[in-house]
């Protein structure tokens, strides 16, 4: 038998910026969002809710959704995610008033492990502290054990006394990250160096 040669690695999307989602960019970020959902193991969504992670006109709409974009001309979406400001938003689910949550995170299947997900986290985490929260919340089913790691590396914590089902097949874990000096986010570089 002749030998298997070796997988190559996969190598990270370069130059990747996080932005708010335009409008005309609205279709394509909720196709990527059930694309991710929908790679997920089980028969966990329904048609409502995909109708719901599609319509991201209204999330925008009364929340806050960034894409994640390569940073060639192309400026394709490779993934998407709805920063959840503040309790008053429709789209805070138990989140309590000094927390910003993170809700419907995904990226597409076709760029899953190159540190998309990351940087759409890591842009909810400076919105979140630039508007002095106390924690960013956020919920996951049991089987999105990928986006558990990356949360568990940022500091998240599970909450179980926090967790909950919309529909009884559907569990939801919760977790917090607690976020220190959250009310002046240190200077970018940029900020830096034009001070200096």
């Amino acid at each position: 038998m002749p030998p298997v040669p070796p997988v190559p690695p996969v190598p990270p999307v370069p130059l990747v910026s996080v932005r708010p989602v335009r409008g005309d960019e609205y279709e394509r970020a909720g196709t990527i969002v059930i694309a991710a959902y929908r790679a997920l193991p089980g028969d966990h969504m329904s048609a409502g809710y995909a109708a719901e992670l599609a319509d991201v006109a209204r999330r925008a709409a009364e929340a806050e959704v960034l894409v994640a974009v390569d940073g060639d001309r192309s400026a394709t979406i490779l993934g998407c995610v709805t920063f959840v400001p503040d309790a008053s938003s429709p789209w805070a689910e138990l989140v309590e008033p000094d927390e910003a949550a993170i809700r419907m995170l995904g990226v597409d299947p076709v760029v899953q492990g190159r540190g998309v997900g990351q940087a759409l986290l890591d842009a909810c985490l400076v919105r979140a502290r630039r508007l002095g929260r106390a924690a960013v919340f956020l919920h996951s089913t049991p089987w999105m054990t990928t986006a558990h790691r990356l949360y568990e590396r940022a500091g998240f914590v599970r909450v179980p006394e926090r967790d909950w089902r919309p529909v009884p097949a559907v569990p939801l874990l919760a977790f917090r990250l607690a976020l220190s000096g959250s009310a002046r986010p240190p200077p970018s570089p940029v900020q830096s160096l034009s001070k200096a």
